[in-house]
């Protein structure tokens, strides 16, 4: 995988991440990190019920933490650095995708 990957439904507004980042958003929904992949209609109450669980245990693990001035920095896929950005504020977009797709009874795909 290389540069963004974006995640479409016929449902909503498409949803795009840096590879990396995307990869991860495939392995909390239960699916393989490729190129292409689809989460179906019958997958996506699965998929969002770990999504939603991964959220979960992100604001736990940062219920304590405060924020400075400067955000701290972490690393990219390719070597560089970026302002951190938690899980849950990552994954929010990607959960509004999986709900309103399941509302309108479409999958949802990348790569394709």
């Amino acid at each position: 995988m290389g540069g963004i990957i974006t995640f479409k439904s016929a449902a909503c507004a498409d949803v795009i991440y840096f590879d990396d980042v995307a990869r991860r958003m495939m392995a909390l929904m239960g699916k393989e990190a490729a190129q292409q992949g689809i989460v179906t209609v019958e997958q996506l109450p699965a998929a969002i019920a770990q999504l939603k669980a991964a959220i979960a245990a992100d604001k736990e693990q940062h219920r304590a933490l405060v924020q400075d001035e400067e955000a701290p920095m972490e690393k990219t896929g390719g070597g560089g650095t970026r302002p951190r950005v938690s899980l849950t504020q990552r994954a929010l977009p990607l959960l509004a995708m999986l709900e309103e797709s399941l509302a309108g009874k479409k999958p949802v795909v990348w790569g394709v």
